[in-house]
């Protein structure tokens, strides 16, 4: 996996995560509270979904074969898809059960200290996660708003870590807010209620990532910038006249296919055509480097053909 991928980001959320889930269990042991078994199921299942990420960016790797000849780079589109179910299926349904559970037969909270102590120590442990999942968007994320960021993205670890994360701060005050409320109250049902913000929580983070998913599955197109840069490169005005008309579509994150009709001139021999051809594709790989499939066909520009 690229350093784009966010690999550094993905390993320090796996250790967090793990540690958090050992201690929230543990922690749900001593006090019974369904927000910290809530909790330590979501970690458990973070965890995993980490797994799957390092996993899906190692599969990507293999080598085309003829069967796939255009290699395997949407493995981690699927691996990230799968995240957004388990985030969903064992993350927030769970989380959801627990809760109506708990609001319908509440106890009190016993050995307050251990879900209370555990709940801080997972606080600065995922902000630490955060930041530096963070820090390794910042590197790529330019100058577009976060939103822009996840919704644009075309290496898909990055925006799910950080949609993990983010989802795992706010269900950590969710979780300390009711169990605080049911340690103040005396009354269980606050332990409950906030187990069930917190499914609530993640069936949204992960809606959110599985329609980011779907539509990269699906096959997006290159960037605005990176269009035009292709664009700007294909035409050479000596015999490249003009772009006739042009498709994009991601192979995977690092992996661009281009396909454009190009338009030359009548008189041109076979040879200057295929000149011409290989001199442009050499530029759009130096324009973009993740250009790496390149299809340009030659024609004679006809203002119909164009549209």
């Amino acid at each position: 996996m690229s350093a784009s991928g966010g690999t550094k980001a993905i390993v320090a959320a796996l250790a967090a995560n793990l540690a958090i889930a050992v201690a929230k269990f543990v922690a749900f042991l001593f006090s019974g509270s369904s927000s910290m078994l809530a909790e330590s199921v979501h970690s458990l299942a973070d965890s995993g979904n980490q797994g799957l990420l390092l996993l899906g960016g190692k599969k990507a790797k293999r080598e085309a074969t003829p069967q796939h000849p255009f290699g395997y780079g949407r493995e981690r589109y699927i691996y990230a898809f799968l995240v957004s179910i388990v985030l969903f299926t064992v993350g927030g349904m769970f989380a959801i059960y627990e809760g109506i559970e708990k609001i319908n037969h509440p106890h009190p909270i016993e050995a307050w200290y251990w879900p209370v102590g555990v709940l801080l120590f997972a606080i600065i442990a995922e902000s630490f996660s955060f930041r530096t999942a963070i820090k390794e968007s910042n590197e790529i994320r330019g100058n577009q708003t976060w939103t822009q960021f996840v919704r644009r993205a075309k290496a898909p670890e990055l925006p799910v870590v950080l949609l993990e994360d983010l989802g795992a701060l706010v269900g950590l005050v969710l979780a300390l807010g009711g169990v605080g409320l049911a340690l103040a109250t005396g009354n269980g049902v606050w332990d409950g209620i906030g187990t069930l913000c917190i499914g609530v929580l993640l069936i949204a983070i992960a809606i959110v990532l599985a329609a980011e998913t779907k539509s990269l599955l699906l096959g997006e197109a290159a960037g605005i910038e990176d269009v035009e840069k292709i664009k700007a490169a294909v035409v050479d005005g000596d015999v490249v006249t003009r772009l006739i008309h042009m498709r994009t579509l991601h192979l995977g994150p690092e992996e661009l296919l281009v396909a454009a009709k190009i338009a030359v001139e009548g008189h041109d021999s076979a040879t200057e055509v295929a000149d011409a051809i290989n001199a442009a594709e050499a530029r759009i790989r130096a324009a973009v480097p993740i250009a790496r499939v390149i299809y340009l066909e030659p024609d004679i520009y006809r203002p119909e053909a164009a549209k």
